[in-house]
């Protein structure tokens, strides 16, 4: 499984509705799992993001997909980040 991290930012609507959120994140946690997402943890943060997760996803089109159907509800807006363990990035290290 590959590992994302994703940054969200509340839009207009989703800071109207910001007493949902929790709701609206256990809603997009059970969405995931349509995808094959696993979303590990999310958090509300302070800063330039509002919201940040880690998610797990077979492959970037899983991803992908996952992360239009989260925006086309209008709460947020994302940024997916891919990650690499430690584990990852050796082998990859390994490759040069």
């Amino acid at each position: 499984m590959a590992t994302y991290i994703v940054l969200a930012n509340f839009t207009d609507q989703g800071i109207r509705n910001v007493k949902d959120t929790t709701k609206r994140a256990d809603a997009v946690r059970e969405l995931g799992k349509k995808f094959g997402v696993n979303m590990k943890d999310v958090y509300w943060t302070l800063g330039s993001y509002d919201v940040v997760t880690i998610c797990e996803a077979a492959d970037d089109a899983a991803m992908t997909a996952f992360g239009f159907a989260i925006g086309s509800d209008g709460n947020v807006r994302t940024q997916t980040l891919r990650a690499f363990s430690r584990q990852d990035i050796n082998t990859i290290l390994g490759k040069l």
